[in-house]
Parts: structure tokens; C-alpha cells; sequence
């Protein structure tokens, strides 16, 4: 006898309230993808120093531009609340204290990727892209590279192109802040 196994997708609330009541405890390393509760990948000091060195970066060129927000969750849809390695987001007087930032927030998402490469080039790109996050990056540690992601339409960006190592660029909503890859990568 075949049995049908349906797949039940948690909401963002229902994400929180688990946390809320123990069941995710503050020190799990998960995000509420689509629906479902994901383990995200360890990450070790090569990772950790970049999101610092991103942090410590960004904190200094985007003044009162922006707000610097890292590892923390962005609430994408009802089903969708990951935890960008660092986020951009758009000024706002109580710091995002009162709710998760959204889609309309995001000034540019990014994802320090070591193993999860093709899962930030694939689930996290479609997911920025589909709830309309302009500019998406993945630094790629291995690599030694920034993977540039821009246009979204329809579910997927219409550009995506690794930087030049030298090369100066700026995320489009906010062309002040010029950096290289070298400034990423140290």
C-alpha cells in the first residue's frame, strides 16, 4: 500500500514561537527556508572573519546610509525568514526593534559561503530574487571571490558576474559606498 507523505511547511510566526518556547534554542544554527527549518553550515574562523572584516567595512562607509545588520533574520514572506551573513538595510528610527526587516528593507544581502556555495548560488539567490532584493552578494572564500547578483525579474537575477579582484564597485542602492574584492578578502 502507498502512502502519501505531505510536507508540512511551518510559517515565520509559528518559526518565532518555536524559538520563543525552547524548542529552537538561541544557539541552533537554523533559518526558516520555504517553509522549512534548515540546519545552516558551521562556520569557522575563515567565515567568521570575514563577516567581521564585512562588518567593521560597512559599518564605516555607510554612515547613517544604512543600518549594519549581521546574522540576524530578515522576514522575506510568510514562509521565508533567513539570516543573511550580512545585511544592508534602508535607515529606520527604531533599528528594526519592533519588527524584522522585509524585503522593501534590504538595500543588499550577504552570504559568506566556504561549503555552501551552491546552496547560497541556488536556494538563497532564488529566495533574494523572488521577494525583489536588489543586489545580492557571495563572497566566495575559496574562490577568493565576490559573486555579483543584480536585476531581479521573475525569480532570478538577470545579472550575475564574479568581480575582478582590483576592481571597484558599489551596491547599486547605494553607489557611495565603493569597495574591492580585495577590501572583502583582506
Amino acid at each position: 500500500m502507498a502512502v502519501e507523505v505531505t510536507r508540512r511547511r511551518f510559517t515565520a510566526d509559528e518559526y518565532q514561537e518555536m524559538g520563543r518556547a525552547g524548542i529552537l534554542r538561541k544557539d541552533d544554527r537554523v533559518e526558516l527556508i520555504d517553509g522549512e527549518v534548515l540546519a545552516m553550515s558551521p562556520i569557522g574562523p575563515p567565515h567568521i572573519g570575514t563577516v567581521n572584516r564585512l562588518n567593521h567595512l560597512f559599518a564605516r562607509l555607510v554612515g547613517d546610509v544604512a543600518i549594519v545588520q549581521v546574522q540576524l533574520p530578515v522576514r522575506l514572506d510568510p514562509y521565508s525568514e533567513p539570516q543573511p551573513d550580512l545585511a544592508l538595510l534602508r535607515p529606520r528610527a527604531d533599528f528594526y526593534g519592533t519588527a524584522a526587516a522585509g524585503p522593501d528593507d534590504v538595500l543588499l544581502a550577504i552570504e559568506v559561503a566556504q561549503s555552501s556555495l551552491a546552496y547560497d548560488r541556488n536556494v538563497k539567490s532564488s529566495l533574494y530574487a523572488r521577494r525583489g532584493i536588489a543586489e545580492y552578494w557571495i563572497v566566495y572564500l575559496i574562490g577568493g571571490e565576490v559573486i555579483r547578483h543584480t536585476e531581479p525579474v521573475d525569480g532570478r537575477y538577470q545579472r550575475v558576474a564574479a568581480v575582478p579582484h582590483d576592481h571597484e564597485f558599489a551596491p547599486s542602492l547605494l553607489p557611495g559606498c565603493v569597495v574591492t574584492t580585495r577590501d572583502i578578502l583582506g
